[in-house]
């Protein structure tokens, strides 16, 4: 763990609309150095699962997806539109709750979230916008790791790369910054067996890590039209390490909520 005392979020500013095939890697050592961002080992890279998406050719046309039986049945349970639906149960590997409006889902990558990530907005500009969503990254630890490969070549420094979204929570309203791809950042810091102030072993804790620095950068991000969806970290209070979104998803054995 580092002591610095400092945990230094920067907006990476003025990035382009990101289209299929971009390399996100080099554009991002591009406008850091145009901004004076220097790279450090043990810096991070956070950036906004839908840059991500739209360099890899994540972007769907709803007038091209044919909705089958069961998309049809749950949109009208769930009033959304069947070609969306049918998308949803593409990306998942089971329906989890459809009632209320709400269709949450466990996603292929086996975490939790609504509409397995599928989102219309900022996913295009112009008078069709309406018509495309954007899926997530279809494995975003390795999306993560590719991108970080890219930084580490042009900075050599070890880098660190998140991947985030906007999730919902259980008990709670309003969403949050999550993880869902990471490379070179521990998502999940064990403290079992560290004493606290008083000497006491901790015999529980076990840190979401990139889940925090995830929060963290969402509110640099912002969630409408700041167009700021790359976020240069220094200070990180963690050792680095290789790991993976894995370490973040609960067993299911240890879910008390399915």
């Amino acid at each position: 763990m580092t002591t610095s005392g400092q945990l230094v979020l920067t907006s990476i500013q003025n990035l382009p609309i990101i289209k299929e095939d971009d390399d996100l890697g080099s554009m991002i050592f591009n406008h850091a150095q145009k901004q004076s961002i220097g790279f450090e080992d043990g810096d991070i890279i956070v950036m906004a699962q839908k840059i991500v998406s739209k360099s890899e050719g994540r972007l769907r046309d709803l007038r091209e997806v044919k909705p089958g039986l069961r998309a049809r049945f749950i949109a009208r349970k769930v009033q959304k539109d069947a070609r969306l639906v049918e998308l949803i149960l593409q990306e998942s590997n089971k329906v989890l709750r459809a009632k209320n409006g709400k269709l949450i889902v466990e996603h292929k990558k086996g975490f939790v979230c609504a509409n397995a990530g599928i989102d219309h907005s900022n996913a295009i500009g112009g008078d069709d916008s309406s018509h495309f969503v954007l899926l997530l990254p279809e494995d975003a630890d390795r999306s993560a790791s590719k991108i970080r490969s890219v930084l580490e070549l042009k900075t050599g420094k070890k880098i660190g790369v998140l991947i985030i979204d906007s999730h919902g929570r259980a008990w709670r309203t309003g969403t949050t910054g999550t993880t869902i791809g990471v490379a070179g950042v521990p998502a999940l810091v064990d403290l079992r067996g560290t004493p606290d102030l008083f000497g006491y072993r901790l015999r529980i804790t076990q840190v979401a890590a990139a889940d925090e620095l995830a929060a963290g950068a969402s509110l640099m991000m912002g969630q409408a039209a700041e167009g700021t969806p790359c976020i240069h970290v220094r200070g990180f209070p963690y050792q680095m390490r290789e790991s993976g979104l894995g370490e973040l998803i609960r067993n299911k054995n240890k879910d008390l909520f399915r």
